[in-house]
């Protein structure tokens, strides 16, 4: 998740003083071989400023083809970052405008989202409708080469931009998965990625689905938008439940995910980032105001669902508003700010952890979920359904059905026969959310009998 932190930086500034200093102490070597104790004391970190620049001088005077000293410095500087964390790095000014055009939804590409892990450029997941997702790339692939060349060595940012080009172009991506005996190819065609980041729509009378692909600085308006049009689609009559799907969404815009709780929940801390600068310690509360009315939520997330997935479900877990069902998720707790540079370029440092309301750490942990439901895949579901008592030879009869045959009155279509997007059965489909729309659905039974309790 990226924390925009817009202040002026004076890290060019610093490095080339830092530099300057080095130069002159390294042309005092020879008088002072051994450095005093104020030197030693000193903020300035003077013997490997001195190392620094005996390598840089050694590189330039000796290695095999011409350098600049431009080249050499930002691989300094994209060494020092990237040896942190996985997750800060250096952007150029270039690279800097392509994550610009990221966090606002379009941008040029293959529609993944990737992180470095144990050095291979892992998936954290496929967006939405992408020709990644079509090409079938999944949560934890290993990306070992791209276009035939191996990957190791190359840091994130070098990898995510070979990995964009322009719309129509072809790439292949060399995957290893977990499972699969062998590394396989897959081809990708590039295409300009417009990410939605919120879609919706009805899967039963009165219980609504909301997709979060990805948090943009816009989604909660869009959120705002869907659950408006799932009340006009339910006849103008408010939800019974709603389906929150954070499946292999891999986070973004850290006020996106604020905004998304703060629809469901009317008061209390939604999550707060903790480190070392000031700036880096935040908090953030809930506003009176759920647009479900407390009706109950069952939120879906798998171990593609990181960062900004991760705040929104550990929100509603802490204060018991949704039920979190599905697989424990990627475990990114961290926030990265995002500093502008005056060469244009930007800093995304990671520079805080941050917190559930109940003082969670999410990092290297995720969420675990209340129910844990894995995504299965039933063949022939009439065949575990059809059989009942009624068919059974000689069975007796029912003392109160006076009329001596079965009950014709109108009930709800089994919940096998509920048909996904892609005219097959949900729970052929998508066995989660199979899943998840039972759960909801026994929530709110239970909420209404609790509701009638209290009220006799």
């Amino acid at each position: 998740m990226a924390h925009w932190l817009r202040k002026t930086s004076t890290l060019g500034v610093a490095a080339v003083f830092g530099f300057s200093v080095a130069i002159a102490i390294n042309a005092l070597a020879d008088k002072d071989a051994a450095p005093s104790a104020s030197a030693e004391q000193s903020a300035i970190p003077l013997n490997e400023l001195r190392t620094f620049t005996d390598v840089l001088t050694r590189v330039k005077a000796d290695y095999v083809d011409p350098v600049t000293d431009k080249t050499l410095m930002d691989n300094a500087i994209r060494g020092m970052i990237a040896r942190l964390d996985p997750h800060s790095n250096y952007m150029d000014k270039a690279e800097f405008k392509d994550l610009q055009e990221t966090t606002t939804g379009k941008f040029g590409g293959l529609g993944l989202q990737v992180s470095m892990k144990d050095n291979i450029i892992t998936v954290i997941a496929p967006i939405d409708d992408t020709p990644a997702q079509r090409a079938g790339i999944k949560s934890g692939d290993k990306i070992v080469k791209i276009n035939g060349e191996f990957t190791q060595g190359l840091d994130l940012e070098k990898s995510v931009k070979l990995m964009r080009g322009d719309p129509g172009t072809k790439i292949t991506l060399t995957i290893v998965r977990d499972g699969v005996a062998k590394p396989f190819d897959v081809t990708i065609e590039r295409a300009i990625i417009n990410v939605k980041s919120v879609k919706a729509r009805m899967l039963d009378p009165g219980f609504g689905y909301v997709r979060i692909a990805q948090f943009q600085s816009d989604t909660t308006e869009q959120l705002h938008d869907a659950l408006k049009q799932l009340v006009k689609d339910n006849d103008k009559h408010p939800l019974k439940g709603l389906v929150l799907d954070l499946r292999n969404n891999p986070g973004g815009v850290l006020q996106a995910a604020v905004g998304v709780v703060d629809t469901f929940v009317n008061k209390g801390l939604i999550v707060y980032t903790n480190g070392r600068d000031a700036d880096s310690k935040m908090s953030f509360k809930a506003h009176e105001g759920d647009m479900l009315s407390g009706a109950p939520i069952v939120v879906l997330v798998n171990g593609g669902s990181a960062s900004a997935s991760e705040i929104v479900a550990g929100a509603l877990q802490d204060d018991g508003r949704a039920l979190i069902a599905g697989e424990r998720t990627f475990g990114k707790g961290s926030v990265q700010s995002i500093m502008p540079l005056n060469n244009g370029g930007a800093l995304r440092l990671t520079t805080a952890r941050y917190f559930t309301p109940l003082g969670r750490s999410i990092q290297g942990e995720g969420i675990k979920p209340d129910v844990e439901v894995h995504q299965l895949k039933i063949a022939d579901i009439e065949k575990v359904f059809s059989i009942k008592e009624a068919d059974l030879a000689g069975h007796i009869t029912n003392p109160t059905d006076t009329s001596g045959k079965a009950d014709k009155s109108p009930k709800e279509a089994p919940i096998k026969q509920m048909i996904n997007t892609d005219g097959k059965p949900l729970v052929e489909s998508d066995y989660q959310l199979y899943e998840g729309l039972n759960l909801l659905k026994g929530m709110a039974i239970v909420a209404k009998r609790d509701a009638k309790r209290a009220g006799s």
